[in-house]
């Protein structure tokens, strides 16, 4: 064996050495990074559990308070509707009785100061 053949040797040996080593670390750290993954999929689960439900509850309870509003403004409209019915209907009789009062009160004021 030559000198040259010893070096090649000794270099093939080395490249082995280092291969076998980055493997190694390279199995360690996915092994690492595999339970890692594992420990992410246990806790996101039922948190993603969990943010489901809740946003099922928020949607029914957004469906809830789209139905009171609209019930609201539905009353606001009927209430609305009614008080200018009632004013339409109301408003004139009562101002004729108001102007026949003010009318016969100062009939009487009169007809007290004439005997007077």
């Amino acid at each position: 064996m030559t000198g040259l053949q010893i070096a090649g040797a000794v270099a093939l040996v080395i490249f082995v050495a280092f291969m076998i080593y980055a493997v190694t670390t390279m199995n360690r750290s996915l092994r690492l990074l595999r339970s890692s993954v594992e420990e992410l999929r246990r806790e996101s689960v039922p948190l993603v559990t969990s943010m489901r439900s809740a946003v099922v509850q928020a949607n029914t309870e957004l469906e809830r308070v789209d139905g009171l509003l609209s019930t609201a403004e539905s009353i606001s409209h009927t209430v609305d509707a009614a008080s200018r019915l009632a004013y339409m209907v109301f408003s004139n009789p009562v101002i004729k009785v108001l102007a026949f009062g003010s009318g016969a009160a100062r009939a009487t004021r009169r007809l007290r100061r004439s005997r007077a």
